[in-house]
């Protein structure tokens, strides 16, 4: 008996053991797995992003481009609409209601709900309908720091979000994280906060919001894209009756308040549809500062992220009122042509280099093709645009617009080998003239003839000196503007003339704004003198005669306000491009009229005369007279004045002892702006014969403009607008 007692005494004490062993080491590994998990914990809290300022709920705010007014909306650029505002701003039913609904004890955890996971918890298990336990400080973590990791489903990502959550609510007041999370949260059609989704949806501020509207909203969160009133209404619907059935059971609101709003329709207001680019305004000219914005290496510190995400302001140089009398002048110059025919405008300030008009097209929705910039497309021929570089690098070597030149036409030369023929328009022998004269009624001979006398690199290298920023190769014809440029370019280089030399980069971004309201970019002053101020005095007299004389090429686009302008006309080979590049003191004005599918052919007798003078009457209507600075003329003592001559005067007098018709013809004075009765009393004695078409601009009876035509002189005469 003995010996069984002492087998069943040692049997107990080995149980008594193993327990003892086992449970030790549960225990331990119960330590060491506790540890690790803490660790990896640890490890996964580690790298969490900074909340130490607001910033964190700064995400993509929209950026706003202005015109020069500071008023006018050109552009809204945004991945998401934003509108961020204070508490103040907000509505009381949406501050009661979201808290009712999306975290009822959010005014006693901190930051993360316990006995909210448990409930949820229990909830879920019993087959209830699903919950979630995140409070509205864990919502706005995932939607703002972690929303890289926001559709992650791990263990680790709510580890991180309920250490931030907790952290958040250490730095920031209760109502400091209600507001962050109200201007932040998705209220779905890419509405973010709930002051865009207030205008979005009802038209309405965020503080003006109804009872039946802020619940409307409060519901969207849970399911933006499934909740999106606009287009799942009755789902809408019934998750805001939820809301108000929350509202009511929190006591925020009564039950006579909750009958009258569960009863009432959505009533949404909808806001217009922004448009698909963010466009809202002079759409050529906008999309080329947006494409200036996003362009690699651009001086501006701009980038796709900064334009769509960073809340920038941006202010440009596009003038409203200039701007739509550049639209209303291109337009009557288009019900004018044949339907494939375009017009194109740029006007820009001469003392700033600010474009302030910016026509570019008709139709941005049809073609993008910007052919006041060759955006989408390429520069056109300048035609005898370019005679004007011609012109002012003649004068600085020291050539006298007096100096005589040989305009006779045709004319051949040889190149590479081949005999080339150039004529002026219409093969007319104009004889000898003065450079002034060959100017002013655009001698295409005359011109040939004075460039190989400089060199015809110096008519490249004044043009690109002035402000063609356009490609250039010079080639024996390069005068006679062979080049492809586009108005900007022209515009900017006549601008160097009107400025008295001194030459301007175009601006058209005068100041742009961080979401701080910092500056980060202001224009900065190019100006930079390429031209001697007598010179270029001297140049500007010379191109006033093509306005100023009965033959000049744009004796019938003076303006009524008798302001002095000067200037040029052009016409490319095949009369495919038609230019007017004029200035006054104030404003350079390139106009270019064709077909905008390439260089074809037009009707011979178009020109950009009415174009440029009905816009540049409408800019400069009831504005003060300013004058061309007079100075004296700069020395003139090349060779070549002397040599030519000796070598023409005396062609020159036969020359005035046998003028031809057609000539006098182009010398026969001007009559615009003169009655019908007054201009068959000038013309007396000329072949004559007028047209009539209807003019917006010019009153009826008034004589628009004069040209030559199959043989006599043909004015046309307004009728009046149109009815």
């Amino acid at each position: 008996m003995k010996i069984r007692r002492k087998q069943r005494e040692k049997r107990t004490h080995a149980v008594q053991w193993l327990l003892l062993l086992t449970t030790a080491a549960l225990c331990f590994v119960a330590f060491w797995g506790v540890r690790g998990m803490l660790n990896v914990m640890n490890q996964w809290t580690e790298d969490l992003p900074s909340i130490e300022d607001t910033d964190f709920t700064s995400h993509a705010q929209e950026s706003v481009m202005f015109a020069d007014d500071g008023q006018t909306v050109l552009a809204e650029f945004q991945l998401e609409k934003r509108d961020p505002i204070e508490l103040s701003q907000i509505s009381p039913y949406v501050l009661k209601g979201t808290v009712d609904t999306e975290d009822v004890r959010f005014y006693e955890h901190d930051g993360v709900d316990f006995p909210g996971i448990a409930r949820a918890l229990v909830n879920n298990l019993r087959g209830g309908k699903l919950e979630g336990a995140s409070t509205i400080t864990q919502q706005l973590v995932r939607n703002t720091v972690l929303t890289q990791e926001a559709h992650e489903i791990s263990f680790e990502r709510k580890i991180r979000e309920a250490e931030l959550a907790v952290n958040l609510e250490k730095r920031f007041s209760k109502d400091e994280i209600l507001l962050m999370y109200l201007n932040t949260i998705n209220y779905g059609d890419g509405c973010y906060g709930i002051e865009a989704a207030a205008r979005n949806y009802f038209q309405t501020s965020a503080a003006d919001l109804t009872l039946t509207q802020a619940a409307t909203l409060i519901g969207i969160p849970q399911s933006p894209t499934y909740l999106n009133p606009k287009e799942h209404p009755e789902a809408c619907l019934e998750r805001r009756n939820v809301v108000l059935d929350r509202m009511l059971s929190a006591g925020d609101i009564t039950r006579d308040e909750y009958e009258a709003a569960t009863s009432a329709e959505l009533g949404l207001s909808l806001a217009p549809d922004a448009p698909a680019d963010g466009i809202y305004a002079y759409h050529y000219f906008t999309s080329y500062v947006r494409d200036l914005l996003l362009s690699e290496n651009n001086p501006y510190g701009c980038s796709y992220a900064d334009l769509f995400k960073g809340g920038l302001t941006v202010y440009t140089s596009i003038n409203p009122s200039l701007q739509d009398k550049a639209e209303a002048a291109c337009s009557a110059q288009r019900e004018r042509m044949d339907a494939d025919l375009e017009a194109s405008l740029v006007a820009i300030e001469a003392q700033t280099g600010q474009v302030k008009a910016m026509v570019g097209g008709s139709d941005y929705d049809t073609s993008k093709v910007n052919l006041a910039t060759g955006t989408g497309g390429s520069g056109r021929q300048a035609g005898s645009t370019f005679k004007a570089f011609t012109l002012a690098a003649a004068i600085e070597q020291g050539v006298s617009p007096q100096t005589l030149v040989d305009c006779t036409s045709p004319m051949t030369h040889v190149i590479d080998g081949q005999s080339h023929e150039f004529e002026n328009f219409d093969g007319y022998n104009y004889g000898i003239r003065s450079i002034q004269s060959a100017t002013a009624i655009s001698s295409n001979t005359g011109y040939l003839r004075l460039s190989e006398a400089i060199g015809q690199s110096s008519t490249t290298e004044m043009a690109a000196r002035l402000g063609v920023a356009s490609p250039m190769t010079t080639v024996y014809s390069t005068t006679l503007g062979a080049a492809d440029v586009t108005p900007l370019d022209m515009a900017t280089a006549y601008a160097t003339l009107a400025s008295d030399g001194i030459k301007r980069a175009p601006v058209v971004v005068t100041k742009i704004l961080d979401r701080n309201g910092q500056v980060i970019y202001e224009a900065p002053d190019t100006s930079e003198r390429v031209l001697d101020e007598r010179v270029t005095a001297a140049t500007t007299k010379v191109l006033r005669t093509v306005f100023e004389t009965g033959e000049g090429t744009a004796n019938n686009a003076r303006l009524y306000s008798g302001q002095p302008v000067a200037g040029k006309t052009g016409t490319s080979s095949d009369f495919a491009d038609h230019w007017l590049v004029g200035y006054t003191p104030a404003l350079s004005v390139s106009t270019w009229i064709g077909n905008p599918a390439g260089a074809i052919a037009t009707d011979r007798g178009i020109t950009c005369n009415a174009l440029w003078k009905d816009f540049m009457d409408r800019a400069t209507e009831g504005q003060a007279i300013e004058h061309f600075v007079s100075m004296q003329d700069p020395a003139y003592n090349n060779p070549y004045n002397t040599a030519q001559k000796n070598k023409l005067e005396s062609q020159l007098n036969k020359d005035e002892d046998d003028k031809d018709d057609r000539r006098d013809l182009r010398s026969a004075p001007s009559t615009v702006g003169r009655t019908l009765s007054e201009a068959a009393s000038i013309l007396e004695g000329y072949p004559a014969g007028y047209l009539e078409e209807y003019s917006d601009t010019v009153p009826a009876g008034i004589v628009i403009s004069q040209s030559v035509r199959d043989g006599q002189v043909v004015i046309i005469v307004s009728l009046g607008p149109k009815p």
